[in-house]
């Protein structure tokens, strides 16, 4: 089984949150003992959903309990090289959602006890037909029997209709907003989103609010999503 490395740098940005995401996590646990898989979208890229998704994980891990991440943002994703490190060739969810290798060959150890990923793999042309499948389905379902927590990491749903096809076979998703960046109006279009799943929406998660100063913060664009972003926000104007 592979070996996956947390960055170093996100090991020290981690450790000074840590007590937020303490929070969440039990606020999580006390929604309902039932709820073991979580979705975790944002409405538009560089809102720091893989942020929240990993230390969520991470937060779980630390506190005993066998935690898998999955990278599902099978289109653009960031986590293997900017949050992971590896040493050997990685083969991820696209591989074996695509029928191109077992999925044992994409399950990952880390450094990080208690900790599993499941990466992206390679971007694939045909994302959601790969969601869609019953592969995809019966992954999940087999998995959850293996883990006391799973969390998932989807595109953002604000770009393409993924988070929601996956929130189906979850438990409950988490919308992560970064402050002063999106408008109100696409939010509660994003949780409505979510919500066609028929999956429990457990709420918002305030990302990138800067305490010390009162400002906010911005990533910017996402890959082959900027087109869209850009033409989201001056239809907001």
């Amino acid at each position: 089984m592979p070996i996956l490395e947390l960055a170093k740098k996100k090991k020290l940005s981690i450790s000074r949150v840590e007590e937020y995401y303490n929070a969440l996590r039990t606020n999580i646990q006390l929604s309902g003992e039932d709820i073991k898989v979580i979705a975790v979208s944002s409405t538009f890229p560089g809102e720091g959903k893989t942020t929240t998704s990993t230390n969520l994980a991470l937060t779980f891990a630390k506190a005993g309990n066998k935690t898998l991440l999955i990278d599902a943002d099978i289109r653009n994703s960031k986590m293997l090289g900017g949050v992971f490190k590896s040493g050997e060739k990685v083969s991820g969810l696209t591989e074996y959602l695509a029928r191109n290798t077992d999925l044992s060959q994409g399950l990952c150890e880390t450094d990080e006890e208690n900790l599993f990923v499941i990466t992206s793999g390679q971007a694939s042309p045909n994302p959601t037909a790969l969601l869609q499948s019953e592969r995809f389905t019966t992954m999940m379902s087999v998995l959850r029997r293996h883990y006391d927590y799973i969390i998932v990491d989807t595109p953002p749903i604000g770009m393409v209709v993924d988070a929601t096809l996956i929130a189906k076979v979850c438990d409950a998703s988490l919308l992560v907003v970064a402050a002063n960046v999106v408008k109100r109006k696409m939010v509660q279009k994003s949780k409505t989103q979510l919500e066609q799943s028929s999956t429990p929406f457990l709420g918002v998660v305030l990302n990138k609010y800067n305490v010390q100063t009162d400002k906010y913060g911005f990533y910017g664009s996402y890959g082959n999503y900027g087109d869209r972003l850009r033409e989201e926000k001056k239809s907001e104007k």
